[in-house]
Formats: structure tokens, C-alpha cells, sequence
């Protein structure tokens, strides 16, 4: 584990974009999203705990962006994603991407407690905290930063390849620059508590969830948890977040659906499947929905989807929710039944027409039912309007290569590669599509097209990458 993050922290660094003269008070915005851009990809395409879960990612996105909505006017962009950790931690990175531990959702008492942190969050990517603490060093701040993304991600599960990530930073200050100022965490607590009221949510859920961090803190590893170590909480802030918060009116929020149920979710998939009855304890109080729904999740992983389809049928009364059709659109793959399950996902898209697990669910079962030509039109309606969805090009390459199309699956495979940031991949795939010679006049025109734009985008990659280097 630990030479795996050394190897990402040493990937990351190098493959910093020249971003000019770093310095000036702090990183420029473009600058700044150009960074997390690289971080992200790093995190997404070579860190294993990322969660590739649409469910999780839409609802955090649909939470995240709802709260963002109220943070001081400013041109960013937001990118929300989750990390399967158990650890209590959520973090910021340049550009507006904010990560949350699975460790942190589970735990929440509430809807309010994830939303408090998550603007928390927010109010330091608005306040453009991390650009300040990077660039009065450039690009010797960028290493520290290298340094402090793969920290934080290791610090939950791993002590020793936090420390030796912390450790390669060194010479930059990493360890004086590993926590935010307490006047940044300040001015975060104070804006965060104004987009937790203004969207709508309980403001205690601030105060609740950093009281329970301190009073816990004695059970965490190294006397804190990640949280409290990547954000410093003293009595003095908890005391002053609690004073504010006293002078906002108290509102009562329900949590929503959506909420509880991926909670469940993670709950019945975090950990080994024979201990679901110990975590299960976690949802004491909940309504029967959300302990059926979490019960068939559980059957799932276990390997049962007969089991899974029995705990969904005996549910009874429960919210119209697009989670609960699409597990058992899964159940209905997992034993096999193809056409049912294709019927259920027909059925439930007219329901839920944007969701995206029904949506690839349906693409699945096509193709475990001998259905590849259909799942390739479907596929491609939804590309239309979504060319950037990595999986959507996945399912194609997958759906072509069963029609026996060697040149649509080559060219589908290229998009993916386009995507995670590997050109000269992508214009590999290429070039095999154009060498399949199955391809009509149509589309070998469109892969020309498309190998020519990506050959340029190559080209100036490298171009670049010289340039940083002499």
C-alpha cells in the first residue's frame, strides 16, 4: 500500500502541468483547475478505493451542488466523488472537487451532519483556501500538494503510507502545511454555516457532528480523527460555531430518500457479508424500506439474488424510488432472468428517465440477453447527450465487440482511453479500428476524423510536456 501511494504521489508530481510562474499571493483559477484536473485523474483511474458507483456519485453530486448553489457567487465549477473509506473525512482539492470518505456517510446521524461538512468544503474551495496555501511556495507548493492529496486518501486506512507521503514532502513543509490556518477554518465554519441555512438544512448539524469528532476522539488511531487532523478543531471553534448557531432559527429536516437509502447502501456493502447483521445495528430506527432495501443489497453480495429478489417482493409499502428498481433490475441480472430485467429497466426509465444505474443497468441486461445490436442504439442515444460518460463508452466497446464489429469496438475503446487521459492509447485504438477493415465509408471517415484531432492533441501534449522540462 504504501509504495502504491508513493508510486501515485511520484506519477502525480511529475505529470504537473507547466503552469508559468506560480506565485503572486496564490494559484491563478486556471491554474488551479488545471491541477485538480491531474489530481483527479490520478485519483480516479489509479486509486482503488474510488467509489465507481453512480447512485453514490449522483446523490453526493445532487447534495453537493443543491448546497453550492448558495455559496458566494463565484465562476467555479463543483465535482463531488466518494472514497471507500472507512475513516470520518471529507476534503477539498483545487479546481472545486471535494471528496467524501464512505466512512463519513455511514456515520452521519443525519442528512444536515454530511451536508455541514460538505459545505464546509465548499466555503474553502469558494474562499480559494488551498490556492493561497500553494502559491506563495509555486511549484515547490504543487509538490506539497502532490504530497497532501495522497495523504489525506491514506491517512484512514493506512498510518504508515500517510507518514511516508508526508514524509517525500518534507523538504516543502508538508508536515507545517498539512492542516488548513485557524483563520481559514474560521472563515470556512462562518460561510459554511450560511450555505447549510440558505439551502435549507439544519444548521446544528454542524455543531452535532464536530462535538461527536472531539468526543470520540479518544477511540480514533493517533488520538484524532482524519478530519480533525486535515482541519484542526479546537474548543474555541466548536464554541464559536455553537454561538452562531444559536442565533439562527431552528429548523427541522426531514432526510430525504435518497439519503437513507444510500447509506444503507454502503452499509450493507462495507465490509465482509457475513458481518451485515453487526452493521446492520447502525440502521437501528430506521423505517422497515430502508432495513428491506438494505437486506437485499446485503443477499446480493453475498451472492443470493434470489434471496434479494424474495426481500424486495416482501417489502410491502415503500417510497416510488429509482434505488429500489434498480436493485432489483441487478437481482433480476445476478439470476440470470435477462428479459425481465430488461422489462424492468424499460419500465422504470419511463419512470426515472435521467438516471444513470437504470440507464446502464438496462445496457447490461441487453447484453446478457443476446441483444447487442440493441444495446449498441441505446447506447448511442444516450452519447448524444453524455459523450463524456466513461462507462457509456465502456458498454459500447463491449456491445460492438458482440455485434462482431472489430472497428466499433477499437473506436469505442479509444474514447475510453481519450477520457482517462492516455492519447497515445487512444490513438492506438484508432489506428487498430482503421487496420479492422469492417468499418463502412461512414464510419471510417468518422475514425480519420477523430485520429487526426486526437494525433494534434498528442502532439501538443508532448510539445508542452518538453517544455516544462527544459
Amino acid at each position: 500500500m504504501a509504495m502504491a501511494l508513493m508510486m501515485t504521489l511520484r506519477a502525480f508530481a511529475a505529470g504537473l502541468p507547466d503552469l508559468g510562474e506560480v506565485g503572486a499571493g496564490d494559484l491563478s483559477p486556471i491554474a488551479e483547475r488545471r491541477v485538480g484536473e491531474q489530481a483527479m485523474r490520478e485519483i480516479r483511474w489509479r486509486e482503488q478505493a474510488y467509489v465507481e458507483d453512480p447512485e453514490v456519485e449522483d446523490y453526493l453530486t445532487g447534495l453537493g451542488l443543491g448546497l453550492a448553489a448558495h455559496a458566494p457567487a463565484i465562476s467555479q465549477s463543483f465535482s463531488f466523488f466518494a472514497v471507500r473509506d472507512a475513516s470520518l473525512n471529507a476534503f477539498a482539492l483545487p479546481g472545486g472537487f471535494i471528496g467524501v470518505h464512505t466512512g463519513l456517510i455511514v456515520e452521519a446521524r443525519s442528512e444536515s451532519e454530511l451536508a455541514a461538512v460538505l459545505g464546509h468544503e465548499i466555503a474553502h474551495v469558494t474562499q480559494r483556501h488551498i490556492a493561497q496555501m500553494v502559491g506563495n511556495q509555486g511549484r515547490t507548493g504543487l509538490i506539497m500538494l502532490a504530497s497532501l492529496i495522497v495523504a489525506i486518501l491514506a491517512a484512514g486506512s493506512n498510518s504508515q503510507a500517510a507518514e511516508a507521503a508526508i514524509a517525500t514532502g518534507s523538504a516543502a513543509g508538508i508536515q507545517s502545511q498539512l492542516s488548513f490556518s485557524r483563520d481559514f477554518e474560521r472563515e470556512a465554519d462562518r460561510i459554511g454555516l450560511q450555505i447549510l441555512s440558505q439551502a435549507g438544512f439544519d444548521v446544528r448539524g454542524m455543531s452535532s457532528f464536530f462535538e461527536r469528532l472531539q468526543r470520540g476522539s479518544r477511540l480514533y488511531e493517533n488520538h484524532a480523527p482524519v478530519y480533525m487532523r486535515t482541519h484542526p478543531l479546537t474548543t474555541e471553534r466548536i464554541a464559536d460555531i455553537e454561538n452562531r448557531v444559536q442565533s439562527i432559527a431552528y429548523r427541522q429536516v426531514p432526510d430525504s430518500v435518497s439519503f437513507r437509502l444510500v447509506r444503507a447502501k454502503l452499509i450493507a456493502e462495507g465490509g465482509d457479508a457475513h458481518e451485515f447483521e453487526t452493521r446492520l445495528k447502525l440502521l437501528d430506527g430506521e423505517a422497515p424500506w430502508v432495513i428491506g432495501y438494505a437486506r437485499a443489497r446485503a443477499e446480493l453480495a453475498r451472492g443470493r439474488p434470489d434471496a434479494a429478489i424474495e426481500v424486495l417482493a416482501a417489502l410491502g409499502e415503500h417510497p416510488d424510488h429509482a434505488m429500489f428498481r434498480s436493485v432489483m433490475g441487478e437481482a433480476l441480472r445476478a439470476a440470470g432472468r435477462w428479459e425481465q430485467a430488461v422489462a424492468r429497466y424499460e419500465e422504470a426509465l419511463t419512470r426515472f428517465p435521467e438516471d444513470r444505474a437504470l440507464f446502464y443497468g438496462e445496457a447490461e441486461a441487453l447484453l446478457g440477453s443476446g441483444r447487442p445490436a440493441d444495446a449498441s442504439a441505446l447506447l448511442r442515444t444516450r452519447l448524444a447527450l453524455s459523450e463524456g460518460d466513461v462507462r457509456l463508452w465502456t458498454l459500447l466497446a463491449r456491445a460492438r465487440a458482440a455485434e462482431g464489429s472489430s472497428s466499433g469496438r477499437h473506436r469505442a475503446q479509444a474514447e475510453v482511453y481519450r477520457l482517462q487521459g492516455a492519447l497515445r492509447a487512444a490513438v492506438e485504438q484508432l489506428e487498430l479500428a482503421r487496420k479492422a477493415g469492417d468499418a463502412d465509408f461512414y464510419e471510417a471517415s468518422a475514425i480519420d476524423s477523430r485520429m487526426r484531432m486526437l494525433r494534434a492533441e498528442l502532439a501538443a501534449e508532448r510539445e508542452q510536456a518538453r517544455g516544462a522540462g527544459g
